[in-house]
């Protein structure tokens, strides 16, 4: 992962049931995602829109010869966006989600979190409303405020992935 000094570990117990999550803020909430699936973390780069693509979709980038796709996960997720603040900068999130390299613009990459399986809850009736239940994999309680899971495998469903890989080869052409 790159950028790792704005990320540091938060120091639990080792437990065997322990999962590495990459946190992030996005509207001033804290998400997770396995740190699995993260395979990079950079701060705002140039995107090339594409037209015609969904509204949620910012475009591509270049990453050392690889075009990727870019996705506003505030967009995605249908959340309010925030006004951004002069000198702030987003951060991308490049995922690889089932062998399939996708970046998604966060607000902050916080730090690496372990969290134990046994703290993951399934997410109350409330939050569900908030957001699509399905996106949703828990929720867990660190220190003072909650962090919602996400669940990426469920964020882009088979025929957006279709359409991103037909707006790539068309970039590439």
């Amino acid at each position: 992962m790159n950028e790792s000094d704005a990320i540091t570990e938060e120091k639990l117990p080792e437990a065997e049931d322990a999962i590495q999550m990459v946190g992030f803020i996005l509207v001033g909430e804290l998400f997770g995602v396995d740190i699995l699936m993260v395979q990079e973390i950079i701060k705002e780069s140039p995107v090339t829109r594409i037209p015609d693509s969904p509204d949620f979709m910012e475009g591509v980038i270049n990453l050392r010869g690889n075009i990727i796709p870019i996705i506003d996960l505030c967009k995605r997720l249908s959340l309010p966006k925030p006004e951004k603040k002069p000198g702030t900068e987003a951060w991308t999130l490049i995922l690889n989600i089932g062998g399939r390299v996708t970046g998604f613009i966060v607000d902050h990459v916080t730090r690496v979190l372990k969290v134990t399986e046994e703290s993951i809850q399934p997410p109350p009736e409330m939050v569900v409303s908030a957001l699509k239940a399905q996106y949703i994999s828990g929720v867990c309680r660190l220190d003072e405020q909650f962090m919602t899971i996400l669940d990426f495998n469920r964020i882009l469903v088979v025929e957006e992935f279709k359409k991103l890989s037909a707006l790539k080869r068309q970039q590439v052409q």
